[in-house]
Formats: C-alpha cells, structure tokens, sequence
C-alpha cells in the first residue's frame, strides 16, 4: 500500500503541477489583455502580418474622374432667311464624321427657287422697260430736233419781215413786229420743252436702271439663299445632332426626352440643328475634392484611362484649377467639389465627346517623409495609432497623420524601419467574441 501510495504521489505532484501552470498561463493571458488597455498586446499569432515604415519621397496622388469634351466645335444653324420656316430634307446622324467643306444638313430650297425665278423674270422686264425708254427718248429727241429747227426757221423769217418795216405800211410793221415775238416767245417754249423730255427720259431710265440693279441683287440674294439652302462644315470632325425642343409644339416637362432633328422637321431661321465636334482638340473636365485643391496645381502630370478604351494609357497636363468649390443646390457644403480641366498631351482618333474616364493627378512630391500603409493605421476614439511590433507582442503608439490615401499614409512619430501590424492585434488576442477596440481610420485625403 505504501509503495502504491509512493507512486501515487508523483502522479499527484504531476496533476498539480499541470493545473498549476495552467493557471499561470491564464494569470499571464488576463495579464496580457490588461496591458493591452495601456498599449501593449501580446500575441503570437503568425497570422498578424507586418510591414516597416519606409522613409523617403512621396509622391500625392489625386484620385478624379471626369468626361471628355472637345475645345474646339462650331454649330450648324438654319440660315437666316425671311418668310418662315425650313424643312430639313437631309441630315446626317449623330456620330457621322465629316470632311471641311461636306454638307451636314440640307433645306427643302423651293420657296428660294420660286423667288430666284420670279426676280429673273423682274430683270428681263425691267431690261426691257430701259430698252423701250431709250427708244422712245431717241424718238422724242428727233421729234424735237425738228420742231427746233422749224421754230429757228419761223424766228428768222419773222426777223426778216422786221427788218422790211420801212417798206411796208404801220399797220404792216405792227403785225411784223408780233409775229417775231410770237415766234421767239414758242422757240424759247420749245427749247424748255426739249429740256423737259430730257429730263424726263433720263429720270425713267434710271428708274428702270434702279429696278435692274435691285432685281438683280435680288437674283444675288435667292442664288446665295439656294447656296445656303445647304449648310456645309467649315471644320473636319463628327457631327452631333441638337434636341428639338419644338418637337412637342414647344411645350417642355421637366424629364421628357426629347428626339433629335430629323429629316421632315420644321425650324426657324438660325435655329441650331447639329454641332460639328473637333476631335483633334480634346480635354477633360472632371471634379476634385476640396481637401486636395491645395496639393495640385497647373501645369501637374496627370495619367488618364478611359473607360471606353481599357488597354490605353493617356497622359496630359493639369490646365486649369478652379478657384472655388462649387456645392450643391443650397450652396457649398463639406462635400463640394472643385472643378479641374485637364489637356491630352498627344491626340487620339480614339477619343470622343462624353467618354467618362479616371484621372491621377500626380501634385507635389513630399520629400524625407515616413509612411506605412494605409491599413496599419487605427482609429482609437478619434486618436490615429498603429501597432508597433515588440519582440513576440505589439505595442500601441499614436501617430499624427499628414496625408492619407486609398493605399498609403504619411506619418509621423515612429523610426524608420519600426515593423508595424497590418491587423488589429488586440481583435487577434480576444477572439471573434470580442469586438475591436480600433477600427481602421476611415476616408482618404490630406489631414487638416
């Protein structure tokens, strides 16, 4: 029994032992999790993975998107004719590209064609009337030439009938007398006469000169009508049909969709019908979050994927920064955007008007900076922390955040090199029951 008793023991010593250091590791475990309220969290769980804080130059990134737009278009517009509408006879499609000097949309030119021939029909007459007025002042001017000589003729035979008074009786004399008065008194009439038909013929003929020059500018006017009648691209590029807002008989609902010109539609001189868009000039206009307006600049580097063309990578330059934010309906709010326009530095026939594309502004580069990446980096009560590595444990240290981006964040407040967990290690030690007393820090930008 003794002997059995003796081997007892060990066993015994064994069990309590065991329980012993069972306890301790839960005394050391609860320990742990203590200290994990003052910073440091043991655990080594291989699962926790780290990465070190790198130190050197940073380059900012600006995360955009935007839409193409071309800076160079010119507008195809009825032309403007007096007497009422237009009735398109062609047009062509939205998306058509289109040569210089190609027509783009062509008008019914019948009325014009009407008028071209009545304004010939005015010129031949009014030619005519000058041809007659002519005739019948040639006809007036020998008419008069001989009444001027009769009337010379009757004057001098009256003057020579005068000077026989000596011979001839008082009475005789007397009646010579009057008759060279009479005869003067109608050369005189005549000669006022020829002035007049002068006059008169030389008025009608250039009445009828006035009419031919305005027939004939008439003529000008309806052939240009004609030659307008078809409306021709001064640019090579593609053609984008407007909206007819008359379609409707100009009654507009807020969310109607309106269909674009189409061949048989009625439009009013100058209305505009189409745009011919020039691909060769194309930009970018997209929109940037306020926090980054002070880390770009004109003139910054900027790369460019279109969505429409996946495989391709453009590059540009930053033309122009707004000035202001532009908010929403009631004005500018914490979410406002500034606008951005960006130029392509080589041109693609692949590009077209309204394709949506992601833009990367490359700003500043910051120099001689430490950064970690983005998800080491843990909201604590509003107090940005990582967890640094120490030895089979990790310790929790505040950090001051400059910048931060989708991937990457500028810190400080750590050396270079210091390994820092890319989990919440103090999640890892509790075990899914527990939740997490860090959450990762949330949005991206600079820090103000």
């Amino acid at each position: 029994m003794m002997r059995a008793t003796s081997r007892r023991k060990p066993a015994i010593a064994l069990l309590l032992g065991g329980a012993i250091s069972q306890l301790a590791a839960a005394l050391v475990a609860g320990g742990m999790a203590g200290c994990s309220l003052r910073g440091a969290v043991g655990s080594n769980d291989p699962a926790i993975l780290v990465a070190p804080v790198v130190h050197g130059d940073f380059q900012l990134e600006v995360h955009a998107t935007g839409e193409l737009r071309s800076t160079h278009s010119v507008n195809v517009s009825a032309p403007p004719i007096g007497g009422g509408t237009l009735q398109i006879i062609r047009l062509l499609s939205t998306g058509a590209p289109v040569k210089a000097g190609q027509v783009v949309v062509a008008f019914d030119p019948s009325e014009q064609e009407y008028n071209l021939a009545q304004n010939r029909s005015d010129f031949q007459e009014a030619q005519e009337e000058i041809t007659k007025a002519r005739d019948d002042g040639a006809v007036q001017t020998a008419e008069d030439k001989t009444a001027l000589l009769k009337a010379k003729f009757a004057v001098r035979q009256a003057q020579l009938k005068v000077s026989e008074n000596e011979l001839v009786s008082a009475i005789d004399a007397k009646k010579n007398v009057l008759a060279l008065d009479q005869a003067k008194r109608a050369l005189a009439q005549l000669q006022q006469d020829i002035q007049s038909h002068t006059a008169s013929d030389q008025a009608t003929i250039a009445l009828d000169q006035q009419k031919l020059a305005k027939t004939r500018l008439a003529i000008a006017e309806a052939e240009r009508n004609i030659a307008n009648m078809q409306v021709r691209s001064p640019i090579d590029g593609l053609v984008v049909v407007s909206d007819n807002d008359q379609a409707f008989g100009g009654i507009l609902f807020y969310g109607m969709t309106l269909p674009q010109f189409q061949a048989g539609d009625q439009v009013g001189p100058g209305t505009m019908v189409a745009q011919v868009i020039d691909i060769d000039h194309m930009e970018l206009a997209g929109k940037i979050d306020q926090a980054d307006r002070t880390d770009v600049r004109e003139g910054d580097t900027v790369e460019i994927h279109v969505d429409s063309i996946p495989e391709a990578t453009f590059t540009g330059q930053l033309t122009r920064v707004a000035g202001m934010a532009s908010g929403g309906f009631f004005g500018p709010t914490s979410g406002a955007k500034v606008d951005v326009t960006v130029s392509f530095d080589h041109p693609d026939q692949r590009l077209r008007p309204g394709f949506s594309a992601h833009i990367v502004i490359l700003g500043r580069r910051l120099q001689n900076v430490l950064t970690v990446p983005r998800e080491a980096v843990f909201d604590l009560t509003g107090t940005p922390a990582v967890y640094v590595k120490r030895g089979s444990g990790f310790e929790r240290r505040p950090v001051k955040i400059s910048y931060l981006t989708d991937a990457t964040a500028v810190i400080s407040g750590l050396q270079p090199r210091t390994e820092v967990a890319l989990v919440n290690p103090e999640q890892q030690s509790a075990g899914s029951a527990k939740p997490s007393a860090a959450a990762p820090v949330p949005g991206t930008g600079a820090a103000r």
